[in-house]
Parts: structure tokens; sequence; C-alpha cells
């Protein structure tokens, strides 16, 4: 095993480490500029240049951004099946490009959109033809985020995949600097794409995003020499199955602990998916060892397994290490979902607040999330550089404190946060019945639209937090041959969070309809302080669930290597 390791450590990549992040990170913000200038307005775009019925525009919107972050499941597999990271992200922007082009087109040209039409007249509804094209220029996005959003973080962290606490440190301030960047090009879409789109024209509004995602193709393409590049090893799936079918096969089979030496293993067939080493053997689920217990039949007459009566242990503790991690990646799931409505609600409540700066201009309500962004690129540059130097000095860990850590202090912001907003909306109407405009949802209530930013800015504190733990999580304990899955299980969460956050708003009108309806459109009447004083009761279950999974976690532990130095060390 010492000489496997020491052949191990002799193989120095060519290149990788930070020569490759200029081009993965500016790919990153082009393209995030790119999406969010497409998604964060185009409910306007569908109800206004489309002729859309709000309903139908906001089911539009809510069923283009809930399959855009489902299809990274499918793009993560693709990726660590047998298209790689660098040809995953390629052909996935690509595809994105092709759909902004058509969306873009469609704006442009009066035969493939409505006519305009004033507030006095009846708008003519898109045709059939209209709204094909239309769809198929959405659905060409959503495949192309399939191929983007579970492999730029990974193929970026994938760059320092080597042995030591410097590299680890280093792969950590990726993880920091690819949040910041997402955060800086949603700010510039927010401000510039928008105000492009609603004062100049569609047109210069797709444009925009469209050009962006070019440069992000040309950018990414020209580091290709640089970047590390590993080879897919077939159907993590697949693997995972084997392991299932073959244990549920020999299910009546007795597995001793103490004889864990005597599973099978096999690591000439498990090369390619082990670079790092091999997983250790665990006690925990030890059903699943069944499945590397060699009886007669399960193997060819050349000796090689029959995949499906006989798995190596490493690929069975591969299985085990994905079951283990997702309990916590269920935490994200309820962190977005107490969550999803932040915005959504304070743009409502924006509306009724003073926002005028001047006698000729007034802060658009969505423009507030401005400080959400602020406040996430200020956290994660405080946590790099001031947080992670002084916890490091007394926990010794390169990354100062564990991603499980940082999660948990996340969720615990995420409260303050929602109890913030209760506070401010019990402020809001307050002021409200003072000036006796309870009743008048429309009227502009004397105070300012301030008084929201500081939700905002927790909030982006508790995403700098839990939102980069949990992605760093998910990649440093997903076996090494599933990492662009394990990304795309982030991605998973936030489309899950949000079909939660939707079940949760209708489960909370249909039980307070009798009873004064928490949510409705006279939020002035309403009861939005109630529904955070519910947020903040669900987020602090969730604190104490990942709590829990946090004590009884056992990190994946790799075969022990031995290092140029002579010393050993465990690779975890």
């Amino acid at each position: 095993m010492a000489e496997e390791g020491d052949a191990r450590q002799d193989v120095k990549p060519k290149q990788g480490g930070f020569t490759t992040i200029p081009f993965i990170l500016a790919t990153e913000v082009c393209d995030r500029i790119a999406s969010s200038g497409l998604y964060v307005n185009l409910i306007s775009y569908l109800s206004r240049d489309m002729n859309m019925p709000l309903a139908q525009a906001a089911n539009t919107v809510t069923i283009a951004k809930g399959t855009a972050s489902f299809t990274p499941v499918i793009g993560g597999l693709i990726s660590d099946s047998f298209a790689g990271g660098f040809w995953t992200i390629t052909f996935g922007s690509i595809f994105y490009l092709l759909g902004l082009i058509f969306l873009t087109i469609s704006a442009i040209l009066p035969a493939l959109h409505p006519p305009h039409c004033s507030a006095n007249q009846k708008c003519q509804k898109a045709s059939p033809w209209q709204l094909f094209f239309l769809y198929i220029s959405l659905l060409l996005t959503c495949i192309g985020s399939g191929g983007i959003r579970p492999c730029v973080s990974s193929f970026g962290a994938h760059q320092f995949n080597l042995a030591g606490p410097k590299m680890e440190h280093q792969k950590r301030t990726f993880f920091n600097l690819y949040f910041i960047c997402m955060r800086f090009a949603t700010g510039v879409a927010l401000i510039v794409v928008v105000y492009v789109q609603d004062n100049v024209g569609w047109g210069w509004g797709l444009n925009i995003p469209t050009i962006c995602m070019f440069v992000s193709i040309v950018i990414f393409v020209a580091g290709h020499s640089f970047y590390i590049k590993t080879e897919p090893n077939g159907s993590p799936l697949t693997r995972l199955a084997q392991v299932v079918i073959a244990s549920i096969r020999k299910r009546n089979l007795v597995v001793n602990p103490n004889e864990s030496n005597f599973l099978y293993q096999n690591k000439d067939l498990d090369a390619g998916i082990s670079t790092s080493g091999m997983l250790l053997h665990t006690n925990k689920l030890m059903c699943l060892d069944k499945a590397a217990v060699v009886v007669e039949g399960d193997k060819k007459i050349n000796g090689q397994p029959k995949l499906w009566r006989l798995s190596t242990i490493h690929r069975v503790e591969e299985l085990k290490t994905i079951i283990h991690i997702i309990p916590i990646w269920a935490v994200g799931i309820l962190f977005i979902a107490t969550a999803s409505n932040i915005g959504s609600f304070a743009i409502h409540q924006a509306r009724t607040m003073q926002r005028r700066l001047s006698s000729h201009y007034q802060i658009p309500p969505a423009t507030m999330s401005i400080f959400l962004d602020i406040s996430t690129i200020v956290t994660l540059a405080f946590y790099s550089k001031l947080l992670v130097p002084v916890a490091r000095r007394f926990t010794k860990r390169p990354s100062g404190i564990t991603s499980l850590q940082r999660m948990i202090i996340g969720v615990v912001i995420s409260m303050v946060c929602y109890i913030v907003a209760a506070l401010v909306e019990i402020k809001r109407k307050s002021v409200a019945a003072d000036h006796g405009l309870l009743d008048k949802p429309k009227a502009v209530i004397p105070i300012s639209v301030f008084w929201l930013a500081p939700q905002y800015i927790i909030y982006g504190m508790a995403e700098a937090f839990i939102s980069v733990g949990q992605m760093e999580f998910l990649y440093d304990q997903a076996p090494e041959s599933m990492r662009s899955i394990a990304v795309a299980l982030y991605w998973l969460a936030i489309a899950i969070g949000d079909y939660v956050s939707s079940g949760i708003v209708a489960l909370v009108s249909h039980l307070t309809n009798k009873e004064g309806d928490w949510i409705q459109d006279n939020i002035n009447r309403g009861k939005i302080d109630y529904y955070w004083w519910l947020m903040t009761g669900i987020e602090f279950v969730n604190l104490v669930f990942l709590i829990i999974c946090a004590k009884f976690y056992s990190h994946k532990q790799l075969e022990k290597v031995v290092p140029e130095n002579g010393s050993s060390e465990e690779k975890i």
C-alpha cells in the first residue's frame, strides 16, 4: 500500500491550482450575469411583451426555474459517467447560448411575439407558434443549466485536489471566491440588465445576457491547456445499483464485522475511481457489506467479478458515503424552504413603503435585494480573511472550522433573519395603523423602505455560511467519482426547497382562511409577521436536526499513504 501511495505522490499535475481560477471564475461571472439577467425579470417579459396572463407567466417562470434546478442532476451524472467536467460545461454553455439567442430573436422579430398593446386595448395573446418558440428557448437554457451548474464548482475545486493542508486551504478559498463571484454577477444583473430591460427594451435586455454567455464560453475554452482534467470511469449510479442488487442477492449471509479483511478488494478494477486513495471499510450499514462477500459463482473464468453479484469493498463504501450525506443534504432543503419568500414578501412590503430618494428617483422594490448580494460578498471576505485565520489558531485546522460547523452557524443566523423580518413587519403595520392606512393596500406608508435592509443583510450572512458550507461538505464527502453529482444535489435542494415553500404557503393560506388569511392581497391586514415566526420555528427544528446529524456523522476515510518525506498521512 505504501508503494502505491508513493506512486500517487509522484504523479504531479501539469497545471491546475490558481493558474486556472481566472478562467473558471470569469466564466462563472459571465454565466451568472446571463442566467440572472434572464430569470430575475423574466415574468415582466412574459406578461408585458408576450401578453401572458399573470398566473400563466408566473407558472412559466416557476417551471423554468424548477427545471433549471433539476437538470443539474442529469448533467452531473453525464459528467461523472462519460463526458467529464470540461466537455459537460462547454456543451452546456453552448445549449444555454442557443436558448438565449432564440429568446433574443423572439424579442426582436415582430413575427415571434404579439403586437404591443396599450392599457386601454385588449391585448392579443401569443399564438401557439410563438409560444412554442418561447418554450423551446427556455428548454434550451434549462438543458444548459444542467451542464453548467453541477460542474463549474466541482471542476474548479478539482484543480486543487492534491494532498496536504495548503491545497485544502486553497480549495476552500476557491469555494468562497466562487460564491463571491455568484453574488457580484447577480448584483450586476439586478442593477444593469434589469434597468436596460425596463427602460431600453427587451432586445438589448436579452442581448446583454447572450453576449455574456458567449464571452463565458470563449474564456472557459481558452483555459483548456491549464486545467487538470480527469477521465470519467463509467456510470456511478450503475455501480451503486450493482452494490444494492448484490447485497439483496446475499441477504441471508452473515457477515462478521471482525472479518472485514476477507471482503473482496480489487485495486486494479477500482484504480480509475480511487486516484486519491481507496475508501476504508466502516462498520455502519453492514448489510451492504454482503455485496463484497465472495461466494461460488461470483467470478468469471478469468477471475474477474460478476459485478451484479460481487462488488469491491470500495464500491460498497461509495454507497455508504452517499447514504450518510443525504440527511445533511436535506438540511439545505428546509433552509431554502423557509427563506424562499424573503425576497417576494419584501417586494410586496416595499411597494407600500417610502422609496423615494429624490424628486426624480425612487428605489425599485426588487433592487432592495442588492443588500443581500453585498452582505454575502462582505461576509465571505470577512470569513476568509479574518475568521478562518483566527479560528485556525485554536482548532489547528487549515479550514478554521469544519463545513458542518459552518452550516450550523448559518442556520442560527437565518433564525435571526426571520425574527428581524417579523419585527419589521410588526413595525410597518403599526405605522400603517397609526395613519389609518390598514385598509388602503396601495397607499404609501410613511416608513422608509430601508427598514427592510436588515433582513436582507442578515440573510446574506446566513447564506455565506450555510450555502458555501454545504457545497464544501457535499464536494469533500462525496466519493471522488461522484463529485459533480454531489454538487448537483446542492441545486436539487434549492429546487425541492422552492417547491416545499410553495406547499407551506398553500397550507398556511388554507389553514388560516377562516380566521383571517396570513397571506392576502392586502398585506396591511395580513399576518406576514406570523408567517416569519412560523419559519423561525421550522428553522429551529432544522437546527436541532443538523446538530444531531453532525454529532453522529463520521467523515469518510481513505487509505493511509506515505508522502515523499516519509511521514504517514491519512487522507480524509
